[in-house]
């Protein structure tokens, strides 16, 4: 079974993210979702109840838009409580350890922007250095992040065009958890 801590502020306006949730929730995966702005409006986030979700599911996908570079606050916020030392690290703190860490975001600028001659002048997996340690130090198992680009309106992108992009991203997400629940076979 895969968690999905969701973590768009506004996701009811939410095109893409909202796209890539409905097509998780129609597929064969046994999934759990976490709507981290319903659950917590303000932001006053329950611990105890985040680890012990995380500790009944190996694989923890994180849904969000990618937000100036980065995961929008209440993420942000989210791991730093409930990564808490002799919980995700420290002489005690293995209780992550060996679960998948899959980060899955949507970009809402095409492509393009995304070069050393592009907009935004880096390529996005460059902004992404800072999850990886994360599951590094929580000794869990990185999995490359799913993400797509050309997923907002406000970038320019027509609605059918967003909406196609967070299928076509829905679609990948799929394959990765798929394929990490597949029993291996010897």
């Amino acid at each position: 079974m895969a968690l999905i801590i969701l973590a768009h502020p506004n996701y009811e306006k939410s095109t893409s993210n909202k796209t890539i949730i409905e097509a998780l929730e129609k597929s064969s995966l046994d999934i759990k979702i976490r709507n981290l702005a319903a659950l917590y409006p303000d932001y006053k986030i329950d611990v105890k109840a985040e680890q012990e979700a995380l500790l009944r599911h190996e694989n923890i996908i994180f849904q969000y838009p990618f937000y100036w570079y980065n995961m929008p606050a209440i993420l942000k916020l989210w791991f730093d409580v409930v990564f808490e030392y002799q919980f995700a690290y420290g002489s005690k703190g293995d209780k992550l350890k060996d679960k998948n860490f899959i980060a899955s975001f949507t970009v809402g600028a095409p492509e393009k922007e995304y070069n050393t001659l592009g907009e935004h002048h880096f390529r996005v997996m460059e902004f992404c250095k800072n999850l990886e340690q994360t599951a590094y130090y929580a000794k869990m198992h990185f999995i490359n992040p799913v993400y797509s680009f050309g997923n907002s309106l406000n970038a320019g992108m027509a609605p059918e065009e967003v909406k196609q992009n967070a299928g076509f991203h829905a679609k990948k997400l799929i394959e990765v958890v798929k394929r990490l629940e597949a029993p291996l076979v010897s």
